[in-house]
């Protein structure tokens, strides 16, 4: 499983070491960031000494059907050793690092891709039939999922045409994964450990260390399980991608695990030394502070300098009212009673109210329901429209906040420091 680490795909990008990355001149454009098949396979051979050139295209084509890299001319994710064009993905889309898209992500992207009249974004037949099936099955919050696709068409016409480019082709690879070309096999339909457990918790279980029985099979009244079968290509295939996400998983947490690494500095608790407190305190965050941000839009919200941070990008993006929403509401859970009238008017009148100088877009039924609340003023007057805009930056404005320039360089700054 070595060719899943995030390291190898690092070493891969790497500048002196890694596999050429180029631009190519087209007939009439230019591809940029791009890179051929066979350029994969050589380096696989070369740095993980592998002999067989048909070992080192299984491995390669692994990786690329888990979407760490993709061919830019079709949506068939495998690797071919020739002079097929291929692209790195970027980190917040391998599998092994990004959340697991529920269909209504998949129809806002969709339903972008019809607002951006270009022959290369137009829809296939399967995706356009995906895109009917989702508006019947959400049609009820089709409204939401139109402003989510308008609001990210609008920043992504801000981008510069490159960068564009690519963002649209590794956004457009990470459904080819998720969501594939018919006839393509899926690596992300089923999680092994859910299903296994679903089906019956109290029986044999499979793992991808081996097979697992229920602590009553130690039992002298139990019934020996009977012996189990050989596993399918199916069932091998999805251990291996269940154990790419552990990995993954891991890799992502192991410097924060006080059980595998000593903490640096030390943990208050035990060495009454408060260095850790104080950095944390910090308004300059360190390195692992930032790195922490990319785990979750909690991680963000909790700190201060995330949630600074998060602010300034929301603002350059012109959606800074909903985390001055979102801060405003959770200040008035910590007001004292007699307080909270007045100041549940006052968040009103500057974001709900008709004509709200720093308007924010709720769905109708939760406008309605907050409407009812702020009749019989409480510290949870805004709970339901709290949530659906923690719901809305969560899905759109945070993953673009690590995605951006903006996070990247400043994660990068701390790795210096």
């Amino acid at each position: 499983m070595l060719v899943f680490r995030g390291d190898l795909i690092a070493r891969m990008q790497d500048e002196k070491n890694g596999i050429p990355i180029r631009t190519v001149k087209s007939f009439l454009s230019k591809i940029p960031s791009v890179f051929s098949g066979s350029h994969i396979v050589q380096w696989l051979m070369k740095n993980l000494n592998i002999e067989d050139q048909v070992e080192a295209l299984h491995l390669g084509t692994l990786m690329a059907a888990h979407g760490y890299f993709f061919p830019i001319s079709d949506h068939v994710l495998v690797l071919k050793d020739d002079g097929t064009f291929y692209r790195f993905q970027t980190p917040y889309f391998w599998p092994s690092n990004c959340w697991e898209p529920e269909n209504t992500d998949y129809a806002v992207y969709l339903c972008k891709r019809t607002m951006q009249n270009k022959a290369r974004l137009e829809l296939a037949d399967y995706e356009a039939e995906s895109l009917a099936r989702l508006q019947r099955a959400f049609a009820r919050k089709w409204e939401f999922i139109f402003m989510q696709a308008e609001a990210q068409a609008k920043v992504d016409k801000k981008r510069d045409k490159v960068e564009r480019k690519i963002l649209d082709s590794q956004e457009r690879a990470f459904w080819d994964v998720h969501r594939p070309v018919p006839g393509c096999v899926n690596t992300t339909e089923v999680d092994i450990k859910k299903s296994s457990r679903m089906k019956n918790p109290h029986k044999t279980r499979k793992s991808v260390y081996g097979l697992q029985n229920d602590i009553r099979s130690h039992s002298p009244t139990h019934t020996p399980a009977p012996e189990a079968k050989q596993p399918t290509t199916e069932e091998l295939h999805e251990q291996v991608h269940s154990f790419v996400i552990l990995l993954g998983y891991t890799e992502q947490h192991v410097d924060y695990d006080p059980f595998l690494l000593t903490p640096d500095p030390s943990n208050p608790w035990i060495s009454d030394d408060t260095t850790f407190w104080e950095l944390e305190a910090s308004k300059e965050p360190t390195q692992s502070r930032v790195k922490r941000w990319g785990f979750g839009i909690d991680e963000v919200l909790k700190d201060p300098a995330g949630r600074e941070q998060f602010l300034k990008f929301l603002e350059s993006e012109f959606s800074s009212e909903n985390l001055s929403f979102w801060l405003a509401v959770q200040e008035l859970k910590r007001r004292p009673v007699k307080e909270v009238p007045c100041r549940v008017q006052e968040i009103w009148q500057e974001f709900l109210a008709p004509g709200a100088p720093s308007a924010i877009n709720l769905d109708s039924k939760s406008y309605d329901k907050t409407t009812q609340n702020v009749k019989d003023p409480g510290r949870y007057s805004f709970e339901d429209a709290q949530e659906h805009i923690y719901k809305l930056m969560k899905s759109d404005s945070y993953s673009r906040f690590i995605r951006s320039s903006v996070y990247q360089e400043l994660l990068q700054a701390k790795k210096k420091v």
